[in-house]
């Protein structure tokens, strides 16, 4: 098929050109005397990104998957318990990795499309006196139902209730894309990836973990070897790693920092809140659809899941939408498997980008049966974007547009 493939998957996301120029690089010896310049700089400027002046960054040639058993069973013992809510797939899977690796835990079950419910976590950790959970898990942003949580809330049940527990936040689809704050939300390890909100290929699971986990892996009698926290952070010390690591990925890691850093975290964090903004105008005011996130309060700035209308099947909409317009949608995911389809808008995006997905999601729908106005969700974005734009609008004066027109040779469309 002609043209690129416009990929608006929740991850992985387009890498900027300028990342994959970087990662073009020759393979070099990772323990020569220059690498820790490498290794040193990309640490220190990831610190940034987590907001943290005292927490450990760790890389770990892996994913996000890996980062979640490396929070696990560096901080925990066999048979320990963890406080853990299920709203969506990816909250899901963290808890089947609990129970897998031997933690026992509590679960709240909650409604598909809303968050981790802070009320209830703050019952039932005042409950506890005996202080038998030892850790907190939190998704910040859940991937498949589009759904940001209260994280700053969960620290607060647990300061509450004076309770201990570490706290453990998944922030795979949210870390440089959506405001976090490690030091502020007294978060004790934030696991990431490297294919979302940082640019890259899926290949690197980033860690960054408090002194207080820290802390409790020297008390930790969990079986570790790959994942193991000390291992990496004694070889980090002297801008190396225990093992080989992912060489084209750290150079690609280190010119997204570097963008991260031109742009501005907080302006990343605007754009795009910004930019999701106009995407749930065209799904609420254009469409006239719903989103599978229940309030405004949940509504995530990365990725939007989009309710079909009963008698369709979302799986549909994707296929049409890759197969003839060559658009990548994301699926619905267990519970919400054939009831939405997802548009991620995370990343090295912009308006124009995210138009040329939302025009070939409307002709998705249309060609699968779903009636909503053709143009509706494009031109509902559009004056999200127009009306709302934090950039002062120049206005060309005349003497500029004939200036423009003489200097490419050109006299058309000007009049004396």
């Amino acid at each position: 098929m002609a043209g690129r493939n416009f990929l608006f998957v929740p991850g992985p996301t387009n890498v900027p050109e300028r990342v994959q120029r970087a990662m073009v690089v020759s393979m070099e010896d990772h323990r020569s005397s220059k690498f820790p310049d490498l290794t040193r700089t990309v640490l220190a400027d990831l610190k940034k990104v987590f907001k943290t002046e005292t927490g450990t960054p760790v890389i770990f040639p892996s994913t996000g998957t890996g980062g979640w058993e490396a929070a696990l069973t560096n901080c925990l013992s066999p048979g320990d318990l963890v406080l853990a809510s299920r709203f969506g797939q990816f909250s899901h899977l963290w808890i089947d990795m609990v129970t897998r690796l031997g933690f026992q835990v509590e679960v709240v079950d909650c409604e598909w499309g809303e968050g981790v419910p802070v009320e209830k976590y703050a019952d039932i950790l005042a409950k506890d006196k005996a202080h038998k959970i030892k850790a907190v898990l939190a998704t910040h942003n859940e991937t498949a139902t589009g759904v940001t949580s209260d994280v700053a809330g969960v620290r607060a049940a647990l300061d509450a209730a004076a309770h201990p527990a570490l706290l453990f936040v998944d922030a795979v689809s949210s870390l440089g894309s959506i405001d976090f704050r490690m030091d502020e939300w007294g978060v004790d390890v934030c696991v990431s990836g490297s294919q979302k909100g940082l640019m890259l290929p899926a290949g690197l699971g980033i860690v960054c973990a408090s002194q207080k986990a820290l802390a409790a892996r020297e008390t930790s009698t969990q079986p570790r070897c790959f994942f193991d926290f000390g291992d990496m952070i004694k070889a980090n010390a002297t801008g190396y790693f225990p093992y080989t690591p992912a060489l084209p990925l750290l150079y690609g890691l280190r010119e997204s920092l570097t963008m991260i850093e031109e742009e501005g975290l907080e302006n990343i964090f605007w754009r795009h809140n910004y930019l999701a903004s106009g995407v749930r105008a065209a799904i609420l005011e254009g469409w006239g659809l719903t989103l599978c996130a229940k309030a405004p309060q949940w509504y995530s700035d990365t990725v939007s899941a989009i309710v079909v209308p009963e008698g369709i099947n979302g799986a549909h909409v994707i296929d049409v939408a890759f197969r003839r317009y060559n658009l990548s949608l994301g699926a619905g995911l267990n519970k919400v498997a054939g009831k939405v389809f997802r548009i991620g808008h995370l990343g090295d995006l912009n308006e124009l980008m995210v138009l040329g997905a939302l025009a070939g999601a409307e002709m998705a729908m249309l060609d699968v049966g779903i009636k909503i106005e053709p143009g509706s969700g494009v031109a509902a974005a559009q004056k999200y974007w127009r009306t709302h734009d934090n950039v002062p609008k120049k206005r060309v004066s005349r003497s500029e547009v004939v200036y423009a027109s003489h200097s490419t040779g050109s006299n058309e469309g000007v009049t004396a």
